[in-house]
């Protein structure tokens, strides 16, 4: 086998392990819970599971607050699923020499 097809080999290998990471990250819950209030799930694929609000969340001051939480947790959560992407690119694709995927 020539080296050119040894690399051609080795991208679709690299490519394939990178799919089969990302269809798990898609599939894994992430979780957060913002100031004892407000519980938010979120997939991996970033479909939004659930958002709970606890009981003390629905006085009418804390509706502004309600709000902010729910921002800040659903940008936390897809914060940490980028950086696990990333991760994931970096460990198959790095080791691999980078083949840029």
């Amino acid at each position: 086998m020539n080296p050119m097809q040894q690399m051609v080999i080795q991208m679709q290998k690299t490519q394939r392990e990178l799919q089969k990471a990302h269809a798990e990250l898609e599939a894994k819950e992430f979780k957060t819970n913002k100031a004892g209030l407000v519980d938010i799930t979120v997939m991996g694929s970033k479909e939004i599971v659930s958002i709970k609000i606890e009981e003390d969340g629905f006085e009418p001051d804390n509706k502004e607050m309600i709000e902010e939480l729910i921002r800040d947790g659903l940008n936390e959560l897809f914060e940490k699923i980028d950086a696990e992407a990333a991760s994931i690119d970096e460990k198959i694709a790095g080791k691999q020499g980078g083949f840029g995927f």
